[in-house]
């Protein structure tokens, strides 16, 4: 049947609907909402303060100083996202996944939902359209500074970006140790590395590997404590640089970990070369990145498509495929030799190259 002008109707009101793929949409079109929903919870410290038994939706109002009827309709979407769970009515405990969001627990997620709800991570991204439109940051747009500029300035906000990065890499320093051949290496140098967490992991596996942490002054700010607490403060050395001017010399394996997806071809091919520099012909480069396939498979790795698109909303880098990390090699001197994905959940893959 047409619709009078020899074309087709559009829609078939009639036909069957797939629910379940419409309940999905929904749950995307009201995702904005559950990312405030538990950016709240995280400020309020809501999983702290249940803890591992039960509190009611009063005595957590009174605790915060919050309306009681507006903490409950917070506590109730929360067990809506299965965050929490209601045992009866009014009372509350955290679920499997909640458990994550309290501090001081295994895998512990909270300093990471905290940092990627705060308003400073979700308000370049009411500007999304605009960097579509000219492939740049909007980040620059509202906060007058690049990001990372924007934490220089703000301690208390760099502190937390360290701690939610250090969160970020535990699963995957969990697993870098054991799949890839560290012990034929006298010293490792880990560029951007941070609070040393990947290194440190790294380093207790292979006792006789010694360590360079190089990193900008805020980003170093809380590795001596870390370095102290895993007892590698004397297998260390804390340089603090920039790895746009230059990279320390001494070693003979230079690690990237979440360093090359932050910037643009041209800076990362900067940030090579400095390796380049400085690396002995008998050294290798680790790029500890996600690569993306050519093209989106059927069953995507969960959130690298939206990590890509955080890059291009708020610090001007991209997630990049296996020939992408090919080209920037040669670009910065290197020739790229191997790539070993890390098993899931990871979605991390170890990038192996030598010096050309």
């Amino acid at each position: 049947m047409t619709d009078g002008q020899g074309q087709e109707p559009r829609n078939n009101e009639n036909a069957p609907v797939d629910w379940q793929a419409r309940g999905a949409l929904s749950r995307l079109v009201l995702g904005q909402m559950a990312t405030q929903a538990l950016g709240a919870a995280v400020r309020f410290d809501v999983f702290d303060r249940i803890g591992p038994g039960t509190l009611s939706a009063d005595a957590l109002a009174g605790s915060l100083g919050t309306h009681p009827q507006a903490t409950l309709r917070l506590l109730r979407a929360l067990a809506g996202l299965q965050l929490l769970s209601e045992p009866e009515p009014g009372l509350f405990r955290t679920t499997a996944a909640g458990d994550f969001l309290r501090t001081g627990t295994a895998g512990s997620m909270a300093a990471m939902a905290r940092m990627f709800t705060d308003p400073v991570m979700l308000r370049g991204w009411d500007l999304l359209d605009e960097s579509v439109r000219t492939g740049r940051t909007t980040f620059d747009t509202v906060f007058g500074t690049d990001f990372f500029g924007h934490l220089k300035e703000h301690p208390e906000l760099s502190a937390a970006f360290n701690e939610a990065m250090s969160q970020g890499t535990r699963l995957t320093a969990a697993t870098v140790p054991h799949h890839f051949d560290f012990g034929r290496f006298s010293t490792l140098v880990d560029i951007g590395g941070g609070d040393g967490t990947l290194l440190a992991s790294v380093l207790r596996e292979h006792p006789k590997l010694r360590g360079v942490l190089f990193d900008t002054a805020e980003g170093l700010a809380q590795a001596p404590r870390r370095l102290a607490d895993e007892g590698l403060a004397e297998r260390v050395a804390l340089e603090t640089g920039d790895f746009f001017a230059s990279a320390p010399a001494g070693g003979d394996l230079y690690l990237l970990k979440s360093i090359i997806h932050d910037w643009d071809d041209e800076r990362c091919a900067t940030i090579l070369r400095h390796i380049r520099d400085v690396i002995p012909a008998h050294g290798s480069l680790l790029i500890v990145e996600p690569v993306l396939p050519a093209t989106v498979p059927a069953d995507p790795p969960g959130g690298v498509y939206l990590t890509d698109l955080n890059m291009l909303v708020n610090v001007g880098g991209r997630e990049r495929t296996e020939d992408d990390f090919a080209s920037l090699c040669t670009a910065g001197g290197f020739v790229l030799r191997s790539v070993t994905p890390l098993p899931a959940p990871n979605i991390f893959q170890i990038i192996e190259a030598s010096p050309a």
